[in-house]
């Protein structure tokens, strides 16, 4: 694997603080992502479910994980992999035996797929409830029906008086609070996203294709060990710069416009997330840099207000407000439209349309409680930007943000950030 492992201690730490949380008698069931197919005999890359990553750091398809809860917490857990052959291997590549899931998962009892019907029939009927996985993220769309879905379709057809309960709940919960060892693999993702884009700043010139900038960032990316990027990636020049999601990236690079960057790296299934506005030309015109310093100042705001006790909505609204002062200053508003609702002036969203910060991890947008107090250990974006549309001008500075006990620690603090520095670099 490109990526060094968390240690299996961590994966055994997460299924025992899962087991505390289930009633006794309860039944675990979570089945890996599916391999989707493209045309003909191809498929796209294997994405693995990230609650089963997070229960058993195994990479692999076809993986199925099996919790029965006993009294106090108690658990036992079955592995269940891909059985590998030569075929397989030859085709393929080797898949795990039984000895290399043990050392990543920490699990004893691996078996077979084989053996999967069997199991179920001996646990399922005799579970207080069965919980599966299902994706219940709010801003979540699936219209395809996924592999833990089908699941638990099967689950209710052949065990009807089975109760099935989703995890969700739970194990978002378990998911917003970083470990140590989660906190280092999304620093990796940080360090080598901040690499590529300080390697790629001198690099980007009027005339490229955004195409290229794409590709000048994939290969800085790979070098340093990561698999992909963490989401399509966003290079939009000029008027696309006002674009939140815009991934065509087929566009060339005019003079004396902008290039937005929305940009990061997976390393280990966790993400590193960035934005950063650059000048095509190396060097931003007057309102450009008054623009770009006014969302650095509204990016330093919301870094002093994203701290442990804060409702996250009340702290959504204060960097609006705030944001409010800036398109003041900028001539983007008048006193009287900030007047109209002073606690949340509704004419902000007319250039700042977006939420300011999204937590991260095994997902991009990661999950969580829906509207959580901040709390140390949990990881978040911080990415305000300004979209004026007449001017073509859109601005967006993204960083990523573990909260501490004491202080923040800034992931991308090796990003170059301020419009000096980048004008600097982008002459070399």
């Amino acid at each position: 694997m490109r990526y060094t492992p968390i240690s299996s201690a961590f994966y055994s730490r997460n299924r025992d603080l899962l087991a505390a949380e289930l009633p006794e008698g309860s039944l675990v069931v979570i089945h890996a992502n599916d391999i989707y197919p493209t045309n003909a005999d191809g498929t796209m890359a294997h994405h693995q479910n990230a609650d089963l990553f997070y229960l058993t750091g195994i990479d692999q398809e076809e993986t199925v994980l099996i919790m029965r809860i006993g009294t106090h917490g108690k658990h036992e857990d079955t592995l269940l992999l891909r059985e590998t052959n030569e075929r397989i291997a030859i085709w393929e590549g080797a898949r795990l035996h039984r000895e290399q899931a043990t050392a990543l998962s920490g699990i004893l009892d691996v078996r077979w797929t084989g053996e999967y019907a069997a199991l179920l029939g001996k646990t399922v009927p005799c579970a207080t409830a069965v919980y599966i996985e299902r994706n219940e993220h709010p801003r979540q769309e699936t219209p395809v029906q996924t592999r833990n879905d089908r699941s638990a379709l099967d689950l209710h057809k052949q065990y009807p008086t089975a109760e099935l309960r989703g995890l969700y709940p739970i194990i978002s919960r378990m998911r917003q609070y970083k470990a140590p060892e989660e906190i280092e693999q999304i620093r990796k993702a940080c360090d080598i996203t901040a690499a590529g884009f300080r390697e790629l700043l001198p690099r980007i010139k009027p005339g490229m294709g955004e195409w290229e900038l794409e590709a000048e960032l994939a290969a800085s990316y790979i070098r340093r060990g990561a698999r992909k990027f963490s989401f399509l990636p966003i290079i939009a020049s000029g008027p696309d710069s006002c674009v939140l999601h815009y991934i065509t990236n087929d566009k060339t690079v005019a003079d004396g416009g902008l290039v937005l960057l929305d940009i990061g790296a997976e390393y280990g299934n966790y993400n590193g997330d960035m934005t950063r506005t650059v000048p095509a030309s190396g060097k931003y015109t007057p309102r450009q840099r008054e623009v770009y310093d006014a969302v650095l100042r509204i990016h330093r705001h919301a870094f002093g207000l994203l701290r442990p006790g804060i409702l996250k909505s009340e702290y959504e609204r204060q960097v609006r407000v705030y944001t409010g002062g800036e398109l003041l200053k900028l001539g983007l508003v008048t006193e009287a439209e900030l007047a109209e609702k002073p606690e949340d002036p509704p004419a902000v969203r007319r250039y700042f349309m977006h939420g300011t910060s999204h937590q991260l991890g095994l997902d991009v947008h990661d999950v969580g409680e829906d509207n959580p107090v901040l709390a140390p250990g949990m990881v978040w974006t911080i990415e305000p930007g300004i979209y004026i549309r007449e001017e073509n001008i859109g601005i967006r500075l993204e960083n990523d943000v573990y909260i501490g006990e004491t202080e923040n620690i800034d992931l991308l603090a090796s990003a170059p950030i301020e419009a000096d520095e980048i004008e600097a670099l982008m002459q070399h």
